[in-house]
C-alpha cells in the first residue's frame, strides 16, 4: 500500500511525464513543419516514450492501491527559434525530469517505501540514457553549425537514430 505522500508524489510524476510527451509532441510537429522530417520522427518517438513512461506509473499507482490521477494538458509551444534550441530545451526539461525523478526516490527512503524506491530506479536509469542522448545530440548540432548540407545529413541521420533505437 502507497502512503498518500508517496502517492501524491508518484501522481505529479505521472504530470511531468505526460507534459514531457505534450512539449516533445509540439516541437516534432514544428520539425514537421520545418521540413525535418527525420528530426519529427525522432520526436514522435520521444513523445510516445514518455507517454509510455507515464503509463507505466499509472499502473504502478494503481497496482498498488493507489488512485493515479490524469492531469490536465498544459498548451506546449508552438513555435521554436531553432533546431538547436529545440534540442537545448529538450536538454534542459530532461535535466529538471532527473531532478523530479530524484525527489521522488529521496522521499522513498524517507516514507521506507523500497518497493516503490526498487520500481523507480528504473526511471533513474532511463534518466542518464536521455541526458546522454540529449548531450550527444547537442554536441552534433554544435559542430555542424548553420552548414545545410550538415543539417540535412543530421535530419537524415536521426530519424535512423529513431527508427533503429
Amino acid at each position: 500500500m502507497l502512503s498518500k505522500t508517496v502517492e501524491a508524489s508518484l501522481n505529479a510524476q505521472i504530470e511531468v511525464e505526460a507534459s514531457s510527451s505534450q512539449f516533445y509532441l509540439a516541437m516534432a510537429s514544428w520539425a514537421e513543419n520545418e521540413g525535418m522530417n527525420g528530426v519529427a520522427t525522432f520526436l514522435y518517438r520521444h513523445s510516445d516514450e514518455e507517454r509510455d513512461h507515464m503509463l507505466k506509473l499509472i499502473k504502478y499507482v494503481n497496482e498498488r492501491g493507489g488512485h493515479a490521477e490524469i492531469p490536465p494538458l498544459e498548451k506546449p509551444p508552438k513555435k521554436f527559434s531553432s533546431l538547436k534550441a529545440v534540442f537545448e530545451q529538450l536538454f534542459e526539461h530532461e535535466l529538471e525530469v532527473t531532478n523530479q525523478i530524484h525527489g521522488v526516490v529521496d522521499l522513498c527512503l524517507q516514507e521506507k517505501d523500497y518497493t516503490t524506491h526498487n520500481f523507480m530506479q528504473w526511471y533513474v536509469s532511463e534518466q542518464i540514457e536521455e541526458e546522454a542522448l540529449a548531450r550527444t545530440i547537442l554536441d552534433r548540432l554544435n559542430l555542424i553549425g548553420n552548414d545545410k548540407g550538415g543539417l540535412y545529413l543530421f535530419d537524415r541521420d536521426i530519424e535512423n537514430l529513431a527508427q533503429n533505437g
